[in-house]
């Protein structure tokens, strides 16, 4: 099966990053990341899912994390120098990064925002995210993803 390359590949592409293109089948009555990693036959901490959030002093970010757990809105507002921030209303996402829901990747977006990855990504030797449509994954390690998507370390979720 020919896999058509997306954004976030040829962005990988032009930046060297090795990484893997994983195809799943898609349930679009069930876009969770649980769903995902069952497709993929892996671990739920090592597929994350990509929130985008909006934030009262900063503006947008992006928050990566862990397919099963729920971001922290109080933690993603303290490391982004926010007082509060909420996930950004659905119909906001496509005109906003180019991405639909279970298909964003925090690479690739049409302008880039300030990324926060949690901290269980480096546990791993390659995680899981988004290659930017639904039914594809990007396999890499979490520095690579980290160095391309200017992303900063850090909890959260508790």
């Amino acid at each position: 099966m020919k896999i058509n390359k997306t954004n976030a590949a040829r962005l990988l592409d032009k930046a060297q990053i090795p990484y893997e293109l994983i195809a799943y089948e898609v349930d679009e009555n069930d876009l969770s990341a649980v769903h995902v990693a069952a497709g993929l036959g892996e671990h739920i901490e090592q597929v994350f899912k990509t929130l985008v959030l909006h934030g009262d002093k900063s503006g947008y970010f992006v928050c990566v994390i862990p397919g099963e757990h729920e971001v922290d809105l109080k933690l993603a507002a303290k490391v982004s120098g926010n007082k509060k921030c909420d996930l950004i209303p659905m119909k906001e996402l496509l005109p906003l990064t180019g991405y639909i829901r279970g298909g964003c990747s925090p690479i690739g977006m049409k302008k880039h925002f300030p990324t926060y990855i949690h901290d269980t990504c480096l546990r791993f030797p390659h995680i899981y995210v988004s290659a930017g449509v639904r039914g594809l994954q990007i396999k890499i390690s979490p520095g690579d993803l980290i160095r391309e998507s200017k992303a900063e370390v850090c909890r959260l979720f508790e």
